[in-house]
């Protein structure tokens, strides 16, 4: 059976990861959270715009209590990291010796994690965990360790599933993957 591809914009994508596989994994890291009892009241800390629909699947799968608060920075352009952030609105919760989950769609260079990580602690965070969809190790920069992730993938651009291509195909319940750019 040939994978499903679509159109966004200038680029062509194929499917990748189904959307059976990403809830499966993510009922797996919830399990993987709640075995490792960090806290009864973790707040988990949303990187908005991509991880939203990571972080309402994880939340349903738990049985713990979280408090969910969304932070927006901004990385990409286009199909490409930017290398710089841009604060779009913060952090709106103490963080002061509490437990917090860092919740990402997709991690590459790290520069975002890396960010929030020193945030967090700067705040006074008592523990403070790396949780993602996405992993690029091949694109990882940074020293931070990641808690737990749900696939492994290679340094490829991805769209679905809260990410999107310049504003397009976060609504898509699979991941894609980028299957050729177009320059018409």
């Amino acid at each position: 059976m040939e994978k499903q591809k679509i159109q966004l914009h200038d680029c062509s994508f194929r499917q990748y990861i189904s959307h059976q596989k990403i809830l499966q994994r993510i009922s797996e890291i919830a399990l993987h959270i709640q075995s490792q009892q960090h806290s009864d009241n973790p707040i988990f800390v949303s990187v908005l715009n991509g991880a939203f629909m990571f972080t309402a699947d994880l939340c349903k799968q738990l049985s713990c209590n979280p408090i969910v608060t969304f932070i927006k920075i901004a990385s990409y352009l286009g199909t490409q990291s930017t290398g710089s952030l841009e604060s779009l609105f913060g952090l709106d919760v103490d963080v002061k010796n509490k437990t917090v989950y860092i919740l990402e769609d997709i991690i590459d260079s790290g520069t975002t994690v890396h960010y929030l990580y020193n945030l967090c602690k700067d705040l006074g965070a008592k523990k403070i965990f790396i949780v993602c969809l996405l992993f690029k190790p091949k694109a990882y920069k940074q020293s931070i360790p990641i808690y737990t992730y749900g696939f492994e993938i290679p340094n490829d651009f991805v769209v679905g599933y809260g990410m999107d291509y310049n504003g397009l195909g976060r609504n898509l319940k699979d991941i894609y993957i980028l299957n050729e750019k177009h320059n018409d």
